[in-house]
């Protein structure tokens, strides 16, 4: 079984902090299970500026091989404009890629950030994103 999710900057950054934590689990099973990142340039642009901030001690080869690992099993849409007031300008991309590949299929929104975002089924946390996997798996 695959699951589509559009992964949020927040949630790739605690990821790459601390491997062995929620979001570090959701992003090893977007990277090597049935997770599949949705996305488009602009969000690969923001991971890569975001990691990128000396506060991170990310080294731009780490931050190369992990944007480059989530372009490898990503599936890139081209998402419409959505007229939407989000506390947060800069996620409206996250939330128009969602609203877009859910057009054809159910995909979710994988946030640290839940208030930023319409209160939505679709728009969880990575604990959430968890559940769902284990769920479907056992059934």
């Amino acid at each position: 079984m695959r699951f589509y999710a559009v992964i949020d900057t927040n949630v790739l950054v605690s990821a790459m902090l601390k491997w062995e934590s929620t979001p570090g689990s959701v992003l090893e099973l977007a990277l090597d299970g049935p997770i599949i990142p949705v996305l488009n340039e602009a969000i690969l642009t923001e991971y890569r500026e975001v990691l990128l901030r000396p506060k991170f001690h990310l080294t731009p080869d780490i931050v190369t091989d992990i944007i480059n690992s989530i372009r490898e099993v990503a599936v890139f849409v081209d998402a419409e404009h959505i007229e939407i007031d989000l506390p947060d300008p800069k996620d409206l991309v996250f939330y128009e890629v969602v609203m877009e590949k859910r057009k054809e299929t159910d995909a979710c929104l994988v946030t640290g950030n839940i208030k930023h975002f319409p209160s939505k089924p679709f728009i969880v946390t990575p604990r959430e994103m968890l559940d769902i996997i284990l769920k479907k798996m056992d059934m």
